[in-house]
């Protein structure tokens, strides 16, 4: 299957269109620079000495050290600091807030059992074929005292319910009211709720809180209703303006119908590869109908588009992306494989996904991640992720410790750390961080800048054809 060229004008609009987004070139390390910047900075240079296969120098590990004792420094503040950190802080420092957060880890499973439970003795259904009496009265309270998750007077009336003498000589209800007695949900649900008490729960509580709604919470429901409106809001805008793109081609060509636009396509498990991790629906992609010989219209990839709210989304995306394109390159080049999409199935060649690359120069040609979000004013040289995983070593959780307790913190423990980063699978998300960041904001595009560009027709500067999925 011989693959078309892409027409000038969208290599010539791609090329043309505003990336508000991108990263300015690497600041060099002041003093007075603010410590996540110099963190992002200090590992961006590790991270070349170790491609270049040399030994970082000793003075970049003093910087370090030295940027990551500020940040901790900086999120231990009282009123300006994080608090995700300041409760991970509070959780090593006290067994009651470490008992309450191991105990609320297992709290949600803990509730399904013991609603299990009840409605096994007491479900609404059960009480209304019962006889009323003190016994259906009980077990209605057992009910409401579950629903409730009033638990001390859950075990009072569990227990009252095994003495009395309708129950004593059934078998069934007795062994169901002792294993709910006795059982270690309603016992980590009870210390669950004594630790509530505490003052260094409450606090942590409140930090927690200050950080993530609980969820299922009013407040984590409408965070989460909001986020979800607003990435349906710029799954349109991206729509749009590929819409907007596949007509401009059309009129250019002066064939309509040749560009489409197919909206949330699903990879079928029928392409060879590993799925894993990998990304398995498309949030916007444009296609141009292929030259067949056959009467069915078959289709090649020209674009794929994925819509991010914010900046940070489209940063801990960007490895599921380069998978998923991966596993497309996976296609076998004579087979047509069927993607199911809003607009319904598409049969897109697998020449054109085979096409499909990850190096740099390509990727720029193949993939946008497209945003309404403004652009920052200085983006961050220390992604939101590495910042996090920094933080949550052990070492910087002693020193966030040494820091709360105003004792002497050395800034030398957290050396570890620093070895990690060099010698470290775990950490390689973190040594990279900068080159990741820098390859996402040169796929982004505001979904205006790109409108605006369809608009302008940038014919002139454009770069040699190449073919769709190249």
């Amino acid at each position: 299957m011989t693959l078309q060229p892409v027409p000038p004008l969208l290599d010539a609009t791609l090329i043309a269109v505003a990336r508000r987004y991108r990263v300015p070139a690497m600041p060099a390390a002041t003093p007075t620079i603010h410590p996540a910047a110099a963190l992002g900075i200090v590992i961006e240079e590790a991270r070349k000495a170790v491609a270049f296969g040399t030994p970082p120098e000793a003075a970049l590990k003093h910087q370090f050290i030295d940027a990551l004792a500020r940040m901790i420094h900086e999120a231990m503040a009282p009123d300006r600091g994080d608090p995700a950190f300041q409760a991970m802080v509070l959780r090593k420092r006290s067994a009651q807030v470490q008992e309450y957060a191991s105990l609320a880890a297992h709290a949600d499973q803990d509730r399904r059992d013991i609603q299990a439970s009840a409605n096994n003795l007491a479900h609404p259904a059960k009480l209304l074929r019962m006889p009323a009496g003190p016994l259906r009265d009980a077990l209605a309270q057992l009910q409401e005292a579950a629903s409730s998750a009033s638990w001390p007077a859950l075990s009072e009336i569990a227990t009252r319910i095994r003495a009395m003498p309708d129950v004593r000589n059934t078998a069934r209800v007795q062994q169901g009211l002792t294993r709910l007695i006795q059982g270690a949900a309603l016992a980590r649900l009870q210390r669950l709720d004594e630790l509530s008490a505490d003052e260094q729960v409450r606090t942590y509580q409140t930090l927690w809180n200050r950080f993530s709604h609980r969820p299922g919470s009013p407040e984590a429901l409408s965070v989460g209703n909001a986020a979800q409106q607003r990435g349906a809001a710029v799954e349109a805008l991206t729509s749009q303006a590929l819409e907007a793109l596949a007509r401009r081609l059309d009129d250019s060509e002066h064939t309509p119908g040749r560009y489409r636009v197919v909206t949330s396509m699903r990879v079928p498990a029928s392409i060879p590869g590993s799925a894993d991790h990998a990304k398995s629906e498309w949030d916007a992609v444009l296609l141009r109908l292929a030259q067949n010989e056959n009467a069915e219209p078959v289709w090649d990839v020209c674009l794929l588009a994925e819509a991010k709210a914010s900046v940070d989304a489209a940063t801990t995306d960007l490895p599921r992306l380069l998978r998923g394109l991966h596993l497309l390159a996976h296609a076998e080049e004579n087979a047509v494989y069927s993607f199911q999409s809003k607009q319904g199935l598409v049969p897109l060649r697998g020449a054109s996904l085979r096409a499909l690359t990850t190096d740099e120069p390509a990727l720029a040609r193949t993939v946008l991640y497209c945003c309404n979000a403004p652009a920052d004013a200085w983006p961050r040289l220390l992604t939101t992720s590495s910042r996090m995983q920094l933080l949550a070593a052990p070492a910087s959780v002693e020193f966030g410790c040494a820091v709360a307790e105003q004792r002497s913190a050395d800034s030398l423990q957290l050396l570890p750390i620093w070895d990690a980063l060099l010698e470290s699978p775990k950490w390689a998300s973190v040594l990279n961080q900068y080159l990741m960041l820098r390859q996402v904001r040169e796929l982004m595009v505001h979904t205006d800048d790109l409108l605006a560009a369809v608009a302008l027709n940038p014919i002139a500067d454009m770069a040699p054809p190449k073919a769709c999925g190249v």
